[in-house]
């Protein structure tokens, strides 16, 4: 018999309003034994009313992650293997789409499958099992998407949010051919190497392909900063776009290397753009003293927020980038600007970048608002899995 999880009195709410995550401070008691991490709970409130199944994470503040709401829905392998195909069915536009060949498969909590990220590079797939109860699947997982077609199945199970779980990183080949050190994909007409086995996330920032996109289509000509530029996408786009020339700032050596690839892989003259290596935020002052304006501007920073309790020292650092963005933007400039901050609302966000502009002495108007492309989709009753964000700002002349 599992062991049941009962929920303080007056927390049962954000469980019948189909919220995946229980937190440990909504937890009254657990009975029925000691349960493993990752093993399936029975979720009560506390006049004993059934609500849900879930998946238990002892050493996370997020104590359990909801597989179901339907009592007559069992949580085994066949549950996870029909939520892997219904997934994948979904992303059949992208599937065919010629002029893409990355894009996300599963996408943990708004898929049904808390946790569980499945990146498609080609022929190669890329996994990832960020919490215990994805874990606790793990060879379903494996065994499912090694009878489907794909030439190997690489590991990136050493992200933040696993540690977080209380799980140990791995990463590493799990099936049949490891993918090349580069390896090459197409996207909206536009090549780049990925390096799956050691860059960021699981190698590329698949969440951003339609907005690279737009940006493309926004910029025809000047001077671009492109800040956080890691291998150089948002870059390419610009320069592929029209752009006179792009300077990058990034921190990283690899990725500064890969991202000069990238501009050979698509024809680009080097001599059209310069790279800086450095803190970005030292960058941007040096930037600032010297005196230098751009016509556009685009700040892709990485997460400077993991969990809520960390917002307010987040916001700081959004406002300190976006402050000296909007000072070395041109009148009548762009800003392409942009959080991955889950526990920062695009409601505070938007203020964020609203009192930098204020505080630059800068007057500006939003032309568009982004977030992340399809294949990355939000769950209604699931606000926090719109965790990209981005605001078009144009400086009045």
């Amino acid at each position: 018999m599992a062991s049941r999880l009962i929920l303080r009195a007056g927390r049962e709410r954000a469980v019948l309003r189909h919220h995946p995550w229980i937190f440990s401070g909504a937890v009254e008691r657990i009975e029925g034994g000691d349960p493993a991490p990752g093993a399936t709970l029975e979720i009560f409130d506390a006049d004993g009313r059934w609500l849900a199944r879930a998946a238990y994470s002892p050493s996370s503040r997020i104590r359990a992650r909801i597989w179901t709401h339907d009592e007559d829905e069992i949580v085994d392998a066949g549950l996870i293997q029909s939520r892997m195909a219904r997934a994948v069915r979904a992303r059949q536009r992208l599937a065919e789409d010629p002029q893409i060949e990355a894009y996300r498969e599963v996408h943990a909590e708004s898929d049904g499958l808390p946790g569980l990220i499945i990146d498609r590079y080609g022929s190669f797939r890329v996994v990832q099992f960020l919490s215990a109860g994805a874990e606790h699947w793990r060879e379903t997982v494996l065994g499912e998407l090694s009878n489907d077609s794909c030439r190997g199945i690489f590991e990136r199970s050493d992200a933040e949010a696993r540690l977080l779980d209380g799980l140990e990183p791995r990463a590493g080949l799990v099936w049949g051919e490891a993918p090349p050190s580069h390896l090459m994909i197409e996207e909206y007409g536009l090549r780049f190497a990925v390096d799956i086995q050691a860059g960021h996330k699981t190698g590329f920032y698949l969440d951003q392909r339609e907005n690279r996109l737009r940006v493309r289509g926004l910029i025809s000509g000047g001077q671009v900063l492109d800040v956080f530029s890691y291998t150089g996408a948002f870059s390419v786009n610009a320069l592929a776009g029209g752009a006179e020339r792009v300077t990058a700032i990034e921190s990283s050596s690899p990725a500064i290397q890969l991202a000069k690839a990238n501009l050979e892989h698509n024809g680009i003259s080097a001599e059209r753009a310069t790279w800086i290596q450095g803190d970005a935020f030292v960058e941007l002052r040096r930037l600032r003293d010297r005196g230098l304006a751009f016509d556009a501007i685009i700040l892709d920073p990485p997460r400077f927020a993991a969990t809520r309790s960390q917002v307010h020292r987040a916001a700081r650092g959004y406002k300190d980038i976006n402050l000296l963005a909007f000072k070395l933007l041109k009148p009548g400039g762009r800003l392409f600007t942009f959080s991955c901050s889950g526990g920062l609302s695009p409601d505070l966000f938007q203020k964020i970048v609203a009192d930098a502009a204020l505080d630059a002495g800068v007057r500006a108007v939003i032309e568009g608002w982004m977030s992340q492309a399809e294949d990355h989709p939000v769950a209604l009753h699931f606000p926090e899995g719109r965790y990209l964000k981005g605001l078009i700002c144009r400086r009045r002349e």
